[in-house]
């Protein structure tokens, strides 16, 4: 089951999101209490969180609107059915109190970096934040390359974690029993960032520089839906596409990941409460520009798959 938000004429909705079609979960509703003739009650609500696990008061019901409407399409006015590019797409969560991003978490794309993955039990995860409210941007809505420093500007696509339920000092063994579903990040990243070119050299420029290339305006494109938790029987074994203008850039699994979902949030929980709503991306794979020496330019579109959720499609605009 795959949600999303999406606004037409102004009001926001939720939908059953597909590629070629999203259908509104109130249209769902309505075609079922008319063809079962059975009652019921959804939240007034565009929060996702409040129809998915594990504590969304209207999870069930959605599930069950959900298989019933797979089993009887026929059964939905033709004209409910609404087509993704005639909309406007939002973040699966338009307000998440913490944004964590993974630094590090695939061999591969440590390597092509040129450092040395370390095993598993010699290491940790390296988290770092970025500020929600300016870098989260929607579906189809650009990533601005920033004039300040415009000319090293990279992709990075990553599974995302959407919290549903609260906990501290999750064990790994329970983790997955928290989260609501997953969804789509490209942590854009601006790799040569170099606040105040006469500056003096001091110990910890390297890693600040990196740390401040994260957080421009627009630099976290996240959707196009969230895909419920239960529908996704292993989050270590989902296929990772992105390309930019057309052209494979990315191309891996979750299965690669150092450190898996379970791993992470157990991680992360040991420091911070973690809370609904809260998201998590889990870290790129081989493949970023950076590497190749290729960056993002104005007029570039990049699209970032993740196999069972959907396409995040993000195009490129000079500041």
């Amino acid at each position: 089951m795959r949600l999303c938000r999406f606004s037409a004429d102004r009001e926001m909705q939720i939908g059953f999101y597909g590629e070629e079609q999203i259908v509104p979960l109130t249209a769902v509703s309505a075609a079922y209490t008319a063809d079962q003739q059975e009652q019921f009650e959804l939240p007034q609500s565009t929060d996702l969180l409040d129809f998915l696990p594990p504590r969304g008061a209207g999870h069930a019901t959605t599930a069950n609107l959900f298989t019933w409407f797979g089993e009887n399409p026929s059964k939905i006015p033709g004209d409910s059915g609404v087509d993704p590019r005639a909309v406007t797409l939002h973040v699966p969560i338009p307000k998440p109190s913490k944004l964590f991003l993974l630094a590090g978490n695939y061999a591969a794309h440590i390597e092509e970096g040129g450092d040395v993955a370390a095993e598993r039990a010699e290491t940790f995860p390296y988290v770092f934040m970025k500020p929600p409210s300016t870098t989260l941007t929607d579906p189809g809505r650009p990533v601005v390359i920033p004039r300040i420093s415009p000319d090293a500007i990279d992709w990075e696509l990553e599974l995302a974690v959407v919290i549903g339920g609260r906990g501290r000092h999750v064990p790994e063994a329970d983790a997955l029993k928290i989260v609501a579903g997953y969804t789509v990040i490209n942590d854009i990243s601006n790799r040569i960032f170099r606040p105040n070119p006469n500056r003096k050299k001091r110990e910890r420029d390297r890693f600040f520089d990196w740390l401040h290339g994260k957080w421009f305006d627009s630099f976290c494109p996240c959707g196009p839906c969230l895909t419920a938790a239960d529908a996704v029987p292993d989050p270590q074994a989902l296929d990772m596409e992105l390309r930019v203008n057309g052209q494979v850039q990315q191309s891996a699994s979750t299965a690669q990941q150092i450190f898996s979902v379970a791993e992470v949030i157990a991680f992360v929980s040991s420091i911070v409460t973690l809370e609904p709503g809260d998201i998590i991306s889990t870290g790129t794979a081989a493949g970023v520009g950076h590497a190749k020496s290729m960056y993002l330019k104005p007029g570039d579109t990049i699209t970032a798959r993740i196999e069972g959720i959907g396409t995040l499609t993000s195009p490129v605009v000079a500041e």
